[in-house]
């Protein structure tokens, strides 16, 4: 997962249909993916995980390949959920150390389930 610090992340440009912002109370399985390489999806505080299920919907029913970047309320203990969940980029709040969020993929390596990203469970044999 790409991380990005507050002042790296733009918004997607008025009439760039290659960049769209979802709003986290829109229907994901409704919008058009056609020409769309990235999708921000908005975390208006933490505590608002629709922006989760937006992206697990995108990735796993709608088989959107491009770019799920998560933007708003964006905690450090939340990321390896949203990679989990199909996010491929996420924007930091200002003050927060990239590095102290590369940790928390450190710590969590591997799972036992599977998810968005690598459907099949840890246990299930491994095509070559």
């Amino acid at each position: 997962m790409k991380i990005l610090a507050s002042h790296e992340h733009q918004a997607p440009a008025e009439g760039d249909a290659s960049q769209v912002a979802l709003a986290n109370d829109a229907d994901a399985m409704a919008l058009s993916l056609d020409g769309v390489t990235r999708i921000d999806l908005h975390f208006p505080q933490f505590t608002d995980g629709r922006a989760f299920s937006q992206a697990y919907l995108l990735r796993r029913r709608r088989g959107f390949a491009g770019e799920l970047r998560a933007t708003g309320d964006v905690l450090i203990d939340q990321l390896v959920q949203m990679q989990r969940t199909g996010f491929s980029s996420a924007v930091l709040r200002a003050n927060v150390d990239a590095s102290a969020a590369q940790r928390q993929f450190d710590r969590f390596s591997r799972f036992y389930q599977g998810d968005a990203v690598h459907t099949a469970p840890i246990f299930a044999p491994q095509e070559d």
